[in-house]
């Protein structure tokens, strides 16, 4: 009984694996073998190299923003506990500990919070929020508010 799961074959082919590698195009001689040559592997890294060039500058500006407005949200927060505090005590409070607040972990990495006040009537503070040396924040400078709302620089509130 002839089995019918195989196709016919012609004499001087071969059966299994062997016969994967052989192409009936070129008569049984043997096909290249697939994959990357040397230079379409070059070509790929460069392309990668290029496209990260480009992408890299975006990703630190991104980093300085964001940094920046976690800092605007911690001036402002502390500003109003400042003017509770005001409410409460009759003057301003001249540390963040005194307001029972901290600054966020991720703005300490990169910002230094201070309070500075002014005794006189009417009383006033300042709060800074001034970069740490040696982090990404150190040339987009320093960021503050006052007593009135006042938020300086004002090109970057």
């Amino acid at each position: 009984m002839p089995d019918f799961a195989d196709p016919p074959r012609s004499p001087g082919t071969r059966r299994g694996p062997a016969r994967d590698r052989l192409d009936p195009l070129t008569h049984g001689a043997k096909r290249p073998a697939a994959g990357f040559t040397l230079i379409e592997l070059l070509i790929a890294v460069a392309v990668v190299g290029v496209l990260a060039s480009l992408a890299y500058p975006s990703y630190r500006s991104h980093l300085v923003r964001s940094n920046r407005a976690a800092a605007q949200g911690a001036l402002m927060d502390i500003a109003q506990r400042e003017q509770q505090y005001l409410l409460d005590q009759r003057a301003y409070a001249s540390s963040t500990t005194a307001l029972n607040v901290t600054v966020p972990p991720n703005v300490a990495k990169v910002y230094a919070v201070s309070i500075a006040l002014t005794d006189g009537p009417p009383p006033t503070f300042k709060i800074s929020a001034t970069p740490v040396p040696g982090t990404l924040q150190d040339a987009d400078g320093e960021l503050s508010i006052d007593q009135a709302g006042n938020k300086t620089p004002t090109g970057k509130w």
